[in-house]
């Protein structure tokens, strides 16, 4: 398999490398490569969930979405754009604001990996099914 994306030394394109080859993909080249994975870019997002009495976030709901989609060695799309998307809440404390930012990164590199866990088990319940 080869994977195209805008950003290939990006975080996403890192981590979804990493998790198809922890479970088996082999990548190539792409003259070589029988599978292209089209990544697009990973889209992050922070709201407030809640406010505490100060009229400040208690809590936030972190989602971080990507579409992808697959093509064969001849460029023929073989599965549709689809949407991978995860989600985490957590709670904010106005007070640490320095110690809720890093738990903000340490979210999102979770996020990151789920996400990428999502794309591989749609690929293969896609390949599985239409072989």
């Amino acid at each position: 398999m080869y994977l195209a994306s805008n950003d290939p030394n990006g975080e996403l394109a890192r981590v979804v490398e990493s998790t198809f080859s922890a479970n088996g993909i082999v990548w190539v080249d792409r003259a070589e490569a029988q599978h292209v994975l089209r990544l697009g870019p990973e889209t992050f997002t922070q709201r407030n969930l809640s406010v505490n009495a100060q009229a400040r976030a208690a809590e936030f709901d972190l989602q971080m979405r990507a579409d992808f989609m697959v093509f064969d060695s001849a460029k023929t799309l073989v599965m549709e754009r689809s949407t991978a998307s995860v989600n985490k809440q957590m709670e904010n404390d106005p007070q640490n604001v320095v110690g809720k930012a890093e738990e903000v990164r340490v979210l999102r590199d979770e996020l990151r990996r789920e996400l990428a866990g999502q794309i591989l088990r749609r690929i293969s319940f896609f390949a599985a099914n239409v072989e």
